[in-house]
């Protein structure tokens, strides 16, 4: 079933085609009649729906370009149908009167053209081969962008260049004067051709940046003088940069210098806030300058299509890291062999790895922890206060169709209905992203979900925060928004970004942090104790959640993972089909856990343990599964994570050493001859012959310096 959005849209679409096309008719019919007032009506409706449609629809727009019924065509059949008009209204001479006109109209629209040819060009010239983030690139003469009417927004630059000569011409239509369709065009003539000059003058050296092969250069140059230790590397799709986000507070406190690598131009306004320079490279071929510089480690917390291509550096060893844990197969993806090793949180992974059987052997397997759950705060006992919070996080559908991914289609509402006639509960609802955008159930399923929630908290009552913690969480928020949200101009390029987001400031990610925690604290504050909450945006984050949550209730997903570093209780919906006993064994993340069947009828048992601790018959089993899955508390797993990015690159660094001492030393009689020339040379400098006074035994020492790196 669609939701109410989706529904609403289309409506909207499918009514502003209708009247788009009644508009057309009429402009025909007043044409042809003629009919001035059918005529003029149509004609003005027709342009004045195109541009509402360039702001408040785009997306219907996609679609009428992709059946070649662009902005441009529509247009031109406007302004056909009005030089119809005028050729069948009486009074305007066709030669002395409607000739300049079409005239006019021809010049408006080869300017059109041409300020479009020029906008193409200011855009390659303005498209570097390199992006980069936090790095200072004032040696590349950045400029700001032209305004986005004239570089980008082809649709919105016709019809506004347009709207005074259709005006003009209407009103010759209803006049019989031919001088106002005259203004008319000539008003549009006038910005058309300034704008296209002046959108000209990007391409004059002084608003151009240096050519591709200076940018290799300098960021060839840039590498020398920064010497990388460690990179993250990602690539992905519009919705996924949350895989590389979370590790970004990880990588920042490694030792040494850490990177950021792309690969998609987009993904550089994905990645959240950090001090960590970021470099972009849209193409392979750019990518390798990383070969010949220090960079010795590179992490992985996703695999991509284009994972492979930097694979091909012999001089960089890879780790795959992952972006979660869970019992799910997507955990022990047979890719993950194509790395130098698989890091892993404890224990459980390595066995999963094991059991999988899909070529990663034990001795590529490290186990690391999660540094990034030290957020989490630690279980305290029962809830104390008159409710008990609980979170049910259920994961997306998945790829495959297997029921068991999710538990929204199948017992989401039974979990929520059981939740919700607790009158002692308060639910935090915070779906999967994702959910829905596979299997239209699972959108169905959430959308009822959350119309239930909005219900229940229709039905209760009680006292709300004042106006002042409405007031504090707005100033928390505009405070975090000024340090996480790069501020831009609507019209801003990659270019211009990339001027703007240039040297970081360097303590911006312990301001952000701060900011964050008294942004959390607002955020609750602001509403009431007994209200229940349905959480999509990004705020609050889902370690956010667990820190104010009792209980989760979720599926067999990564959120189970960390969960269980606060020792909380929680529950697993059990949608597999799977009898419990066969559940637990395929699944062990719910091994210390309640299972749900779909009817969720073990609501009410499961929240009378959380609310009396002596009833809870498995916090010994949570404290030593903690332990199996997220490995010792001792040493601290940034300490962990922090030793193996340095073996690893120890590993990289020897395997160099190796390589040049392989390739290095020349056959004998390489050796001879360059023995021979360098005592030639000598005897020169001398002012001798060459052989005179020369030993053939005496050696040649060769000058000292680095040994040159030779890549296998």
């Amino acid at each position: 079933m669609p939701s109410a959005g989706s529904v609403s849209r289309r409506a909207v679409q499918l009514t502003s085609l209708l009247v788009m096309t009644v508009a057309y008719a009429a402009q025909l019919l007043g044409a042809l009649v003629p009919h001035v007032p059918l005529f003029v009506a149509g004609s003005a409706v027709g342009l004045a729906l195109d541009l509402l449609l360039q702001h408040r629809q785009p997306g219907l727009l996609s679609l009428l370009a992709k059946v070649r019924f662009d902005v441009t065509v529509r247009q031109l059949l406007r302004d056909m149908l009005v030089l119809v008009g005028l050729l069948r209204i009486d009074g305007i001479d066709p030669l002395s009167g409607h000739a300049p006109l079409l005239v006019g109209l021809c010049a408006l629209y080869a300017l059109h053209f041409v300020c479009q040819a020029v906008a193409v060009l200011v855009r390659r010239t303005r498209t570097l081969p390199i992006v980069t983030r936090n790095i200072d690139a004032s040696a590349l003469r950045l400029s700001t962008a032209p305004p986005r009417l004239l570089a980008r927004r082809q649709g919105h630059r016709l019809l506004t260049f347009s709207l005074p000569a259709t005006a003009g011409l209407l009103v010759t239509a209803v006049t019989d004067d031919v001088l106002w369709g005259a203004l008319g065009i000539g008003a549009a003539l006038v910005p058309a051709l300034g704008g296209t000059a002046y959108l000209a003058t990007w391409l004059l050296p002084r608003k151009r940046a240096v050519g591709e092969r200076q940018v290799i250069e300098w960021f060839d140059r840039w590498l020398a003088d920064y010497r990388p230790t460690v990179a993250m590397y990602f690539s992905g799709g519009t919705t996924s940069a949350y895989q590389a986000n979370m590790w970004l507070s990880t990588l920042s406190q490694l030792d040494g210098r850490p990177l950021i690598v792309l690969r998609e131009r987009f993904m550089m306004q994905k990645i959240d806030a950090t001090d960590v320079p970021i470099v972009c490279f849209p193409k392979v071929t750019t990518m390798f300058s990383l070969e010949n510089s220090t960079l010795r480690t590179m992490l992985h917390p996703a695999n991509a299509a284009k994972t492979s291509q930097v694979l091909r550096i012999p001089t960089i060893k890879h780790a795959f890291i992952n972006h979660g844990e869970s019992d799910k197969l997507s955990s022990c993806n047979p890719y993950a062999k194509a790395y130098d090793e698989v890091w892993v949180a404890g224990p459980a992974a390595r066995e999963r790895y094991a059991l999988a059987d899909v070529g990663v052997e034990d001795k590529d397997v490290v186990e690391v922890g999660r540094p990034q759950l030290a957020p989490i705060r630690p279980y305290s006992g029962a809830p104390t206060g008159p409710y008990t919070t609980v979170l049910y996080a259920p994961t997306w559908e998945g790829w495959d169709g297997n029921p068991g991914n999710t538990s929204v289609v199948l017992a989401g509402e039974n979990v929520v209905r059981g939740l919700l006639a607790d009158e002692r509960v308060r639910l935090l609802y915070k779906p999967h992203p994702l959910t829905g955008s596979v299997d239209p159930r699972a959108g169905a399923a959430n959308e009822r979900i959350k119309a239930m929630i909005r219900e229940a908290n229709a039905r209760r009552s009680g006292g709300r925060p004042g106006p002042e913690a409405a007031a504090e969480l707005a100033r928390r928020t505009a405070e975090l928004d000024e340090l996480t949200s790069a501020s831009f101009r609507p019209g801003a390029d990659e270019m211009e970004r990339m001027l703007l987001q240039g040297a970081p400031r360097g303590d911006r990610e312990a301001a952000i942090a701060e900011a964050t925690a008294a942004w959390d604290k607002a955020y609750w504050a602001s509403f009431p104790e007994w209200e229940h909450q349905i959480i999509t945006d990004a705020r609050p984050a889902i370690f956010a959640c667990f820190n104010q949550a009792d209980l989760l209730i979720s599926d067999v997903s990564s959120v189970v993972s960390d969960w269980l570093s606060s020792e909380k209780p929680y529950a697993v919906a059990n949608t597999s089909g799977l009898s419990e006993e066969e559940f637990r064994a395929g699944f062990p993340t719910v091994s210390a856990g309640v299972i749900l069947s779909p009817s969720a009828e073990e609501v009410p048992a499961l929240l009378d343990s959380v609310r009396h601790v002596e009833r809870d018959r498995l916090a010994a089993a949570r404290a030593e599964l903690k332990k199996h899955l997220l490995g010792p508390s001792d040493p601290p797993s940034l300490v962990r994570f922090d030793r193996a990015v340095a073996a690893l690159g120890a590993k990289a660094e020897e395997r160099r050493v190796r390589m040049n001492a392989r390739l290095l030393p020349e056959m004998p009689a390489q050796r001879e001859g360059t023995a021979q020339a360098r005592a030639r040379d000598a005897a020169e400098e001398a002012g001798q012959e060459p052989g005179e006074d020369q030993e053939p035994s005496d050696p040649v020492q060769a000058p000292d310096g680095p040994d040159p790196v030779v890549n296998a």
